[in-house]
């Protein structure tokens, strides 16, 4: 099983910026992608940015040119630097990683508890 433990998030006025981080933990033979997703009141979740193992990235348009999703392969970890934020980026944000584990055997699908992020004056 694979753990996940996200972090950062919180209050901010528009125009602010936040950092999330999120560590994975567990029988975690390797990481493959890894990705953040949002979930506002009332809609969809939705996929807000994903970054492989190798470092390439893909981005919703929406947040295109605020936010940037970086990783640490030898931490297990992923981030989303949140830049310029909007009323509209107000949701709850989920970390997911694709994972290869010792048990259970194979590549798997996981998901972070969620953290808040509010932007709001």
């Amino acid at each position: 099983q694979v753990h996940l433990v996200e972090s950062g998030g919180g209050l901010v006025q528009p125009g602010g910026s936040l950092r999330l981080s999120c560590v994975a933990s567990g029988s975690i033979f390797s990481i493959d992608a890894m990705g953040w997703y949002r979930q506002a009141p009332g809609k969809q979740r939705e996929l807000v940015a994903s970054i492989t193992k190798g470092g390439s990235t893909n981005y919703a348009d929406s947040v295109k040119g605020r936010f940037t999703i970086s990783r640490e392969n030898a931490k297990d970890t992923v981030y989303l630097q949140m830049n310029s934020l909007k009323p509209e980026d107000t949701a709850v944000y989920y970390c997911n990683v694709w994972a290869r584990t010792v048990t259970p055997v194979g590549l798997n699908n996981y998901w972070g508890q969620g953290t808040q992020v509010t932007v709001s004056s």
